[in-house]
């Protein structure tokens, strides 16, 4: 396994992705940052007048970039730890008790993800009108809380290979 092609691909794609995440998290800050410090500019530029009935939607959609903010800490804590998890597989030693650890804790945060898409979600369909329809793509996901519950079985799985594996250390 310690010389799999799969392994150095995925340490380096979840590095790419650490970068792009936190890319786009400085992207969405700069349009936030855009609309409230120069919110007569950027409406201006817009074409968006004060009587428009679609500048209440804006503040709806201020609090989705708000809560995309938030996403990119969560989701750099997630890769971070996916990225450690794969260094311990390169090692052929992945069944540690800091993965075990690390898997808990990415299923903590991806809980959390999950209830920040239901509020995301459900800020969309308040501002969202028929005559502005508005998909966050956001909401309820039967996969995001499949992956939960997945990534927290795992957790327990590698804890109790960790035991195992002392145990057997220890008999030996």
């Amino acid at each position: 396994m310690k010389d799999s092609t799969a392994l150095p691909v995925a340490w380096i794609t979840l590095q790419v992705l650490i970068v792009i995440n936190w890319l786009v998290g400085a992207a969405i800050l700069a349009l936030l940052t855009a609309t409230i410090v120069a919110e007569q500019w950027t409406f201006t530029a817009l074409g968006i007048t004060p009587s428009d009935p679609i500048r209440p939607i804006i503040m709806g959609l201020r609090a989705v970039a708000a809560l995309g903010v938030v996403a990119i800490p969560l989701n750099y804590m997630v890769l971070k730890r996916l990225r450690s998890i794969v260094e311990t597989v390169r090692r052929g030693d992945p069944f540690v008790a800091a993965n075990a650890f690390r898997l808990n804790a990415i299923a903590w945060v991806l809980l959390g993800l999950q209830l920040l898409s239901l509020v995301i979600g459900g800020i969309g369909k308040a501002i969202s009108s028929p005559q502005y329809p508005i998909d966050l793509n956001a909401g309820f996901s039967p996969s995001g809380w499949l992956a939960v519950i997945l990534v927290f079985v795992l957790a327990r799985v590698f804890a109790e290979g960790t035991l195992m594996r002392e145990d057997l250390e220890g008999t030996v």
